[in-house]
Order: structure tokens, then C-alpha cells, then sequence
């Protein structure tokens, strides 16, 4: 299950999501992005920077 976590990416932020692929994860965190944090455009950079942040569940708490 792979895992990402907002406030790695928007401090403060709570909201995380899990899925079994990156690219799901990554579609989940741009709609939060849009919805809770208000980017009304997505650039590459903010994708990548979510993919970056992106990790197993497992190594989540290291």
C-alpha cells in the first residue's frame, strides 16, 4: 500500500490517502489540492513534488 501524507508537502495539513498505486495516490492528492487547498492549476512541479513524497505505508513512521 503506498501512502502520502499532506503536511509532508503543505504543513499543518492533515489529510493523507492510501492506495495500492502511485498514480492513484497522486490523482487523490491533486483533487485535495484543488478541493482543500484551493490550486485552481496543478503545475508539473506540485505533481512532482507529491510523487516525491509518495512512500510505502510501512516506512511511513520512519
Amino acid at each position: 500500500m503506498r501512502l502520502f501524507e499532506c503536511g509532508s508537502l503543505v504543513p499543518g495539513c492533515q489529510w493523507h490517502t492510501r492506495a495500492e498505486d502511485d498514480a492513484e495516490v497522486t490523482r487523490r492528492a491533486v483533487e485535495h489540492m484543488r478541493r482543500d487547498h484551493g490550486e485552481q492549476i496543478i503545475r508539473e512541479n506540485m505533481v512532482e513534488n507529491i510523487k516525491a513524497r509518495i512512500r510505502n505505508e510501512e516506512n511511513a513512521a520512519a
